[in-house]
């Protein structure tokens, strides 16, 4: 039996539902976020590390001072 979902995945997973097939970035604190499938895609696409949760969940993630230089490229 998994445990409840914490708040803060209960409000990702409700966003991913609206965000379809889209990669979703989850903004938490001084990141965006990714988790699950979007962490993994997204972190071979941009070449960043794939980390995960202390729960075992995917995640990678970009500084949020950095989106701007990302979106220009």
């Amino acid at each position: 039996m998994s445990a409840p979902a914490t708040p803060m995945m209960a409000q990702y997973h409700a966003l991913k539902a609206q965000a379809g097939d889209c990669l979703l970035f989850y903004r938490m604190g001084d990141f965006f976020e990714l988790f699950f499938d979007d962490a993994k895609a997204a972190a071979q696409i941009l070449d960043i590390a794939l980390t995960s949760r202390g729960d075992g969940v995917p995640m990678c993630g970009v500084p949020a001072h950095s989106r701007k230089a990302t979106l220009r490229a």
